[in-house]
């Protein structure tokens, strides 16, 4: 398996969904592929969340667990 980039939140932040960038979102230290997700436009999931930054805290109050994250791909992790 090839080793994971590694994001601070300044570099996640650039990886917005919009302008052409990717959507990366985090959760629980590791950062996802968002971008070709049917929910996620623009960088924008319903217009609840916004790739480029991390998602742990905000998925306590979703209507859905984090198993919505399985199919996207494991692009990297948080820097410490």
């Amino acid at each position: 398996m090839a080793e994971l980039e590694e994001f601070t939140l300044e570099e996640l932040a650039d990886y917005n969904g919009r302008g052409g960038n990717r959507g990366y979102v985090a959760y629980k230290g590791k950062v996802y592929d968002v971008t070709e997700s049917s929910y996620w436009t623009d960088g924008e999931h319903l217009g609840e969340h916004r790739a480029g930054g991390d998602l742990t805290a905000e998925m306590d109050a979703a209507p859905h667990g984090p198993d919505h994250l399985d199919g996207m791909k494991l692009v990297g992790v948080l820097a410490p």
